[in-house]
């Protein structure tokens, strides 16, 4: 009896103990999630759960929360194991672990744990970054039925649903083999963060990293600082840290450097109270390395609020920037400041409403040859989470942004980008940073997109019945150069096409035997992304037939027994618009003929009619009657018999003698 007693004690002394275990593991986590510490909070809520795993790596720390420290004892009261999961899924959201999240919401819903509206809300989110995009238009339509307030979730949420169908369109589309994506190898990418490429110079890019440091304190990792690697030919060399004063717990990166070389900006950070407050610095080159960073005025700096992100102009005249101080639209905008001889700001202004949203808008660039703004943005419809947007103006006045698209964005993060691409392809030989292919942070890519050939095509038709003209040679002038850049000769069709680098302006020269020669100037077309013109048909007139030579018009109709034209002669008639139009200095005589059916005074008097009918419909369609002659010939001129050799009427030859004629009299 006295060993089951004591087996008893030991069992219950045993649960106690785990019961203590569980229950420090609970507040440990909750004090990390209080200070802003994701990683620590979600080990420990995992050890509290019993689901604690080593998914997310100690070194892969993001580089958008607070730093671990120590646990400071906190009496108050613990969460429930309700509020464990949603927490757990709230700290693997903050740190861009998007599997986890969504295991974890997923939990906290089936839980039903309805003190926590907004888990369906980031659990679609998750979804969508994990590219479940059926389950993730599920689920937002879901907290849409059950969300009834009109605020920004709502709003946000319904602006969800029409980026996952953006999402699906951006995925089918046909110039996909035209880009191409590449993550960055080590050692540009290594365990941390990889993000903010900017050139320093033609073979010098600069980026931030969260890299572990040998040269700092005790190993000290999780900082952010700048480093910088050669460029050759688009293969990166040996990073090193740029010698740029840092303090042990200061974080610094995301720099730009004037255009003279000799000033670097850059943001550097800290963390109060838990929240990330930022400021803008600038350093002064000294010999190789550079000074110490010193903060910019109140002109960019608002006390209270976070200022970043910062990109010099071109010209060195204007600095671009990120910033939630007041006089914004909401969350982070882009700014920009005047910048005077030395480099100093001394005006700023907000880069106004069709640029910024309520939401964030941050990593501003500009691309000179093109002269495109890029920033990334997370308040449009997109691919999801941040994604690069682009936008024509000027520095006070920017048209409406316009999303880049798959696979310039993904559905995760993608900000921070540069450019030394072309005029024509700002997407060509870009860096850029992306979580796309990571669990938690951003890292750096390739990307250059190739231009497809532009295609012109067109036809050549005969005037007088449009009819497709095969074997025409085109040849295509350069009429500033004056010289033929290209030449082909028609299709079967009429048809024919070419490529070019580029749409520029040229001409289509058309010429064939029997033909006068035909031409078509053509430009580009207004849409400046199109890869195809269609020009015009190329209209090409006859050859003028010999003076005094008779042409029979074919399909030249009148009502029985007069002169009234029937409606189908005009084509016919049209024909010769076409070729008096085309050769104004001829002069014609137009007649008409009779068989040897009637009174011959009757059949002339018919056929001058007749001829004179012609001639008035010329002269309405605009041709000057001095240029034409009326002329009836009755029977007199037939040319072909009336009657058969045995005295039998021939209606195939008197059909032959009813017949309308043209001749030039003189050119």
């Amino acid at each position: 009896m006295k060993k089951i007693f004591a087996t008893g004690i030991l069992c219950c002394s045993l649960i106690a103990v785990k019961a203590q275990f569980t229950y420090d593991y609970l507040r440990a986590a909750d004090n990390y999630y209080k200070k802003a510490d994701y990683y620590s909070a979600a080990q420990y809520y995992e050890k509290y759960l019993g689901t604690a795993s080593q998914h997310l790596k100690k070194e892969e720390y993001s580089p958008y929360t607070v730093p671990s420290s120590a646990i400071k004892k906190n009496n108050g009261p613990v969460s429930s194991r309700q509020q464990a999961l949603y927490r757990v899924a709230e700290s693997y959201r903050l740190l861009h672990d998007h599997a986890k999240a969504a295991d974890y919401y997923n939990q906290t819903l089936e839980a039903g744990a309805t003190e926590f509206p907004l888990a369906r809300y980031y659990y679609a989110l998750e979804l969508r970054a994990l590219a479940k995009y059926d389950e993730s238009e599920k689920e937002f339509n879901h907290f849409l039925d059950e969300h009834r307030s009109d605020d920004q979730y709502g709003e946000s949420a319904k602006k969800e649903l029409m980026s996952l169908r953006f999402i699906q369109t951006q995925l089918k589309k046909k110039d996909l083999k035209l880009y191409n994506v590449q993550k960055a190898a080590t050692p540009l990418n290594t365990e941390g963060a990889n993000y903010a490429p900017v050139w320093l110079n033609e073979n010098t890019l600069l980026f931030t990293s969260t890299r572990i440091d040998s040269t700092g304190a005790q190993h000290q990792s999780h900082i952010n600082r700048v480093y910088t690697t050669p460029v050759t030919d688009g293969v990166t060399g040996d990073v090193k840290p740029l010698p740029l004063p840092q303090g042990a717990t200061i974080h610094q990166g995301v720099v730009s450097v004037t255009p003279d070389g000799n000033t670097l900006f850059l943001t550097r950070w800290n963390i109060v109270g838990g929240k990330k407050v930022s400021a803008i610095y600038s350093s002064r080159k000294k010999g190789n390395d550079w000074g110490e960073p010193e903060l910019l005025d109140s002109t960019i700096n608002a006390t209270g609020f976070s200022t970043q992100q910062p990109f010099v102009m071109p010209g060195g005249k204007y600095l671009l920037y990120a910033s939630d101080k007041t006089g914004g639209f909401g969350g982070f905008d882009l700014w920009y400041a005047e910048l005077d001889a030395n480099g100093n700001p001394f005006r700023t202004a907000n880069m106004g409403e069709v640029v910024n949203t309520v939401y964030d808008e941050q990593a501003p660039y500009y691309h000179e040859p093109s002269a495109t703004l890029v920033f990334s943005g997370n308040g449009r419809v997109g691919m999801g989470g941040y994604d690069f947007f682009y936008s024509k103006g000027t520095i006070d006045k920017w048209a409406p942004p316009v999303n880049f698209g798959y696979p310039v964005n993904s559905v995760k993060d993608d900000i921070y980008f540069v450019s030394k691409g072309s005029a024509r392809n700002v997407l060509e030989n870009v860096w850029l940073s992306s979580d796309r292919e990571a669990t938690c942070c951003l890292e750096l890519f390739y990307l250059n997109k190739k231009l497809p050939r532009k295609q012109v095509s067109g036809q050549v038709v005969s005037c007088d019945d449009k009819t497709p003209l095969p074997g025409v040679t085109i040849n295509i002038l350069d009429t500033i150069q004056n010289k033929v850049v290209y030449t082909q000769t028609t299709a079967s069709d009429g048809n024919y096409s070419f490529t070019l680098d580029e749409f520029q302006p040229l001409k289509a020269v058309a010429t064939i035997s029997g033909y006068s020669g035909g031409s078509l100037p053509f430009y580009a077309p207004g849409d400046e992304d199109a890869e195809l013109l269609i020009n015009p048909a190329i209209c090409l007139v006859k050859d003028v037939p010999p003076v005094s030579a008779a042409v029979v018009m074919d399909n030249v109709y009148y009502d029985f027994d007069k002169a009234t034209l029937k409606p189908e002669s005009h084509a016919s008639l049209d024909k010769l618009v076409a070729l008096l139009n085309a050769h104004p200095d001829i002069v014609i005589e137009l007649s008409a003929h009779t068989d040897n059916i009637g009174n011959e005074t009757y059949n002339q008097r018919l056929s001058e009619a007749r001829a004179q009918s012609c001639v008035n419909y010329l002269i309405s369609k605009g041709i000057d009657r001095n240029r034409l002659q009326a002329k009836g010939y009755g029977s007199t001129q037939p040319i072909a018999p009336n009657k058969k050799e045995d005295g039998s009427d021939d209606p195939e030859g008197r059909q032959q003698n009813r017949r309308t004629e043209f001749k030039i009299l003189g050119k």
